[in-house]
């Protein structure tokens, strides 16, 4: 089983944030896998479904975003994952462009508070993360938000059938390489 869980803030006045991206991206990750979010268990909201041929669990920690640790420890314990190998945490990231992904296998938090309450209560920086960038000189475009969480979903699916290193190949591009490559 994998593991996969989004960063955010529970309620409904943060729902459309840029800071809730993690959120959003696991309900998109959700239509794909057929799973339905709204089982509550270790302080998140969760839901499992299959994706690339895995059994997923999809979670929304309801901790809010700086604790968000405490729910994650919880599923990792409750499920039986390693962590360093079977969870994907999907958060938004202020010094990536608007609209950019980055898939890391390991790191510090780099001032996210979320990732920083993750790494403390795992006792670990070996997990796989997809960044989803909110760099502040973009403007927050719904159309490029959008195309942001289908690129979240595509990479989750490539690295459950190919592994991290082709989806960092894949999506961890920058925006001009993109230009430049249809061009």
């Amino acid at each position: 089983m994998k593991l996969i869980v989004g960063l955010g803030n529970p309620g409904i006045e943060y729902q459309f944030t840029p800071h809730n991206l993690g959120f959003l991206a696991v309900d998109r990750i959700a239509e794909a896998s057929g799973a339905e979010i709204g089982n509550r268990r270790c302080r998140a909201l969760t839901g499992k479904g299959s994706l690339a041929g895995h059994e997923v669990l999809l979670a929304k920690p309801e901790t809010f975003m700086n604790l968000s640790g405490l729910a994650v420890a919880a599923l990792v314990g409750e499920a039986g994952v390693d962590p360093t190998k079977d969870l994907v945490v999907i958060y938004d990231e202020l010094d990536i462009p608007w609209g950019t992904i980055r898939i890391r296998e390991r790191g510090s938090a780099g001032g996210h508070n979320g990732v920083k309450s993750i790494i403390g209560a795992l006792g670990t920086q070996e997990f796989l993360r997809i960044r989803l960038g909110i760099g502040p000189d973009h403007p927050a475009q719904f159309a490029v938000a959008d195309e942001m969480l289908d690129q979240a979903r595509d990479a989750v699916q490539v690295i459950l059938q190919e592994g991290p290193a082709a989806a960092m190949n894949r999506f961890n591009r920058k925006k001009e390489e993109e230009g430049s490559a249809a061009g």
